[in-house]
């Protein structure tokens, strides 16, 4: 009985499960159950899985402090992820959740939803769609809400998701207008939460439309009413950040002040960002230097702040910066580097910040390395990126330009010193040069002495443990303790796997090679003891035998603790760095070739006033330059152009005294010149014909119809009129192709690589090297014998002689005579002084000697010059490379 008893038990409740689990019955067991079911089970799971993925999202979300923040975090479009990163599965399993929600506990009966729960099923839908970037389907969650659900307690949360997912969706102006809706009539009447997120999208919708005070007034009642800390902060950061950008200044450091005195109810990295944002704002003149110090010590010093050392120390070494103490911002920018996280633009700005530093110290190749490391780092799609790529371009004449300029002005300082103080000055080197040399053995000796103390507290180094303690550091492609590093070449490669590979600096492996300071150490001593001595077989007595020519070369026995002894002494002493007139010799003497020198050292200067000046902006650069040139006694063609310049320098900084002299200069030593009619009519007819854009115009169209001859004789004066002027590189590339056209192939070459190599950064520069690279093989390689197509007659003739009319008129006649329009005459240029009469259309070889006989043997025509048969195909190659005399070789 008792088990009948059970199982009847048993049975009823089976029974009421199966009725309660009709999602088609209206009754109170069916109702509650798909209710309790659907809050309690699957949407409770649902809405965890969809926190789990809010909170992964603000883990991994990559914020860019440089810009204004957005007000909520997203994930990646899938259209825009890396290969490796992976999308936020937790909102796809939110989702899945949901769907479950509705297709499973759904009630609708009679027009009616009867499952209390199933709106905020739809809003978890909307949600996890949302997040998950497919705002269209989202939508559709959030409007099927407001169009069945119109009484449900979610509708306001569900009009704020809307009016989001219309954001995201780029309607601006609808989310804004029904936001503002919904916040005027719901004041004071919904929950503060959802007030303060409506007014946060608000907010947002303003920022994107440009509205930047509305976005603030609407992101400061969204901090008031916020319960949320973290979104707090994110609201006071955002409205500093907006307040920036309004030059409003006081309102952005309180804003930044409000994230501050959250202390830790604000996430610390806003914390720290907002300092880093009222430290931009500090006025570095006549600011409390003192307290802002104080203030970074402590920052820098808090160990909370480990994590965040890359931002505290740039903005140190941005405050040095702005001192003017170049030594201590660098070695905070580096110290910054070394504790870079993933702020790329933050690695960029310590960068590009040394890369300016050592500009103005003059030290352009580093300065250049330091902007490739700092390009590395940007965005190629910003301004700014644009910006610092053509000043990098810009700067490899600056060290080209610059690198002769003091080459040669220290030759010739050193050529024009007398003899006994040109000695003098080299002694002084050789004593500099051992002093350091000195240092570095020191420095080597207690180096190995160090290593030598560890191996001995170690118990001496292993066969293999110490080879497995060596560091094999980063790639050299990587940038390591703030050095730029790959677009650096230069580096070395062992400083880069001494400082990189998660070791100490010093902290090298025991494996002799790999410790620069005992391979220097070595160096050094075996230098001191044998000298320089040739990487040859028998090394040791190589140097004797070539000293001892003479003696008995097959007595070959030699005592090598002596050679130890007295050759290193010897060897010492022939030391070509240690002899003065190792130096000395190589000082040119010849007045051609000083001049020489001289020449190309006024030329530098020249190119490097006008770089400053045009592409840099440096005037106070430029004008030294170019006053420094007019002192060494300049070409000509020099003076002119650095005058003018002078006088336009003068002009921008303001220097009206000095502006007035270099004018009258131009005004009355060169009265006619182009310069002279800028100055006097800078908007005249003959002023805008003559600059530099339309006078290249000119000769280009001359070029374009054939007038070849012309532009040839033209261009070499308008490149010495336009020297050091950006056209520049036109006219020679023009030139180049002028040279094609008369004197081939092999001249063409030269001039393309001369304009590829003097230009590199001009585009005229780039089209010349791309040229060389891809036509120049291909018109090379071209050659006689290809398969012909049609032949050709051709006489070569004189452009200048009588005759050569003559024989046009007659050739001229038998085409018409013929009555055949394939048949043509053209006069081609072939070199600068000869010209072909050329008849084409000839259909075969026979056909071209008919032609031939017939101009020769006819009454009506007894030419007298005898014409050169040769193919289509022959004749481009005759063209190219003008080796008629080869072609008449080979018939």
């Amino acid at each position: 009985m008792k088990t009948n008893r059970y199982t009847y038990i048993l049975l009823l409740s089976a029974g009421v499960i199966t009725i309660a689990c009709s999602t088609k019955k209206d009754s109170f067991v069916n109702r509650n159950f798909h209710a309790v079911n659907t809050e309690y089970n699957v949407l409770y799971n649902g809405g965890l899985a969809l926190d789990a993925g809010i909170k992964e999202l603000k883990t991994t979300y990559a914020e860019n402090y440089w810009e204004v923040l957005p007000v909520e975090r997203m994930q990646t479009p899938v259209e825009e992820m890396a290969p490796t990163e992976k999308r936020n599965a937790n909102f796809e399993r939110a989702e899945d959740k949901a769907t479950k929600a509705i297709q499973k506990h759904s009630m609708y009966i009679g027009g009616t939803e009867r499952n209390p729960q199933i709106d905020e099923a739809h809003l978890l839908l909307g949600q996890a769609r949302y997040y998950d970037n497919r705002f269209v389907p989202a939508l559709e969650a959030f409007n099927y809400v407001l169009l069945k659900y119109p009484s449900s307690s979610k509708i306001d949360e569900v009009k704020v998701w809307r009016e989001k997912s219309n954001i995201r969706l780029d309607n601006d102006g609808v989310a804004i207008k029904n936001l503002k809706k919904l916040i005027e009539e719901k004041e004071g009447k919904m929950d503060e939460q959802i007030y303060s997120d409506a007014n946060a999208m608000l907010g947002q919708a303003y920022i994107k439309e440009g509205y930047q005070d509305s976005a603030v007034s609407a992101l400061m009642k969204a901090a008031q009413y916020s319960k949320d800390n973290e979104k707090k902060a994110r609201y006071y950061f955002i409205s500093g950040q907006l307040f920036s950008r309004l030059n409003i200044n006081d309102s952005a450091f309180s804003y930044y002040q409000k994230v501050i005195d959250m202390k830790r109810k604000s996430p610390r990295v806003y914390t720290i960002q907002a300092h880093a944002m009222q430290a931009g704002q500090f006025d570095y003149k006549t600011g409390d230097t003192l307290a802002f110090m104080e203030k970074y010590r402590d920052l820098l010093k808090d160990r909370e702040n480990r994590e965040f050392l890359d931002v505290i120390n740039h903005q140190v070494g941005l405050f040095y910066d702005k001192q003017g103490m170049n030594k201590k911002a660098v070695e905070y920018y580096n110290y910054s580097l070394r504790k870079k996280k993933g702020d790329h633009y933050l690695v960029a700005s310590n960068y590009r910040n040394i890369a300016e530093i050592n500009f103005e110290d003059a030290k352009y190749v580093m300065a250049g390395k330091y902007y490739d490391s700092t390009l590395v780092n940007m965005d190629y799609r910003t301004r700014e990126y644009k910006t610092i790529k053509k000043k990098r371009d810009n700067l490899e004449d600056v060290i080209k330009y610059e690198g002769i300029a003091q080459r040669n002005d220290s030759i010739l300082k050193v050529a024009g010193m007398p003899d006994a103080e040109r000695l003098a000055y080299y002694q002084d080197h050789i004593i500099k040069l051992k002093e350091q040399e000195e240092i570095m053995r020191k420095k080597a000796e207690a180096e190995a002495q160090r290593k030598e103390n560890m191996e001995a507290a170690d118990g001496g180094p292993g066969p293999i443990g110490d080879l497995g303690k060596v560091s094999m550091g980063a790639p050299t492609s990587s940038k390591v303790g703030g050095e730029p590093v790959g677009a650096m070449s230069g580096m070395p490669a062992r400083r880069n796997a001494a400082n990189g590979g998660g070791a100490r600096p010093g902290a090298e492996g025991t494996f002799y090679f790999y410790t620069p300071a005992s391979v220097q150490y070595g160096k050094l001593t075996f230098q001191s003891q044998w000298g320089k001595r040739a990487n040859a077989d028998n090394w040791r007595v190589a140097s004797e035998i070539k000293a001892g020519a003479g003696t008995n070369a097959q007595d070959t026995t030699i005592d090598n603790d002596s050679l130890t002894a007295s050759g290193s002494k010897e060897d010492k002493l022939l030391e070509p760095k240690y002899d003065p007139q190792f130096y000395i010799s190589q000082i040119p003497t010849e007045a051609k070739a000083l001049d020489s020198i001289g020449t190309e050292r006024n030329f530098a200067y020249y190119q490097l006033g006008v770089i400053y000046k045009e592409k840099f902006k440096e005037y106070r650069r430029a004008v030294d330059k170019l006053e420094t040139l007019l002192t060494n006694n300049p070409e000509e063609r020099l003076i002119l152009p650095s005058k003018y310049n002078l006088y336009k320098l003068y002009e921008a900084l303001g220097d009206t005294a000095n502006a007035e002299k270099y004018k009258q200069m131009v005004l009355n030593q060169y009265p006619d010149s182009r310069y002279a009619e800028i100055i006097r009519n800078p908007n005249s007819d003959t002023v805008k014909q003559g600059t530099p854009d339309a006078v290249y115009t000119s000769v280009f169209d001359k070029y374009s119809n054939g007038e070849i001859r012309e532009v040839d004789v033209a261009i070499d004066e308008y490149i010495d009129q336009y020297n050091g002027e950006e056209i520049l590189p036109k006219f020679e590339l023009l030139k180049a192709r002028v040279q094609a056209r008369l004197a081939g192939v092999d001249e063409y070459k030269k001039a393309l690589n001369y304009v590829a190599l003097t230009y590199p950064n001009s585009s005229e520069g780039k089209e010349a090297d791309a040229l060389l690279k891809k036509d120049i093989p291909a018109l090379e390689k071209a050659a006689f014998g290809a398969k012909p197509t049609t032949y050709k007659l051709i006489f070569k003739v004189n452009p200048d002689d009588p005759k050569a009319a003559a024989l046009t008129a007659k050739i001229k006649q038998f085409i018409k005579d013929g009555n055949n329009n394939r048949i043509t005459l053209s006069n081609d240029i072939y070199t600068r002084g000869e010209n072909f009469l050329v008849i084409h259309g000839l259909i075969n070889r026979l056909a071209a000697v008919d032609a031939a006989t017939i101009l020769k043997d006819y009454k009506d025509y007894k030419v007298a010059e005898t014409p050169v048969i040769i193919s289509s195909e022959d004749y481009k190659v005759l063209q190219m490379k003008k080796n008629f005399d080869q072609y008449l070789a080979i018939q």
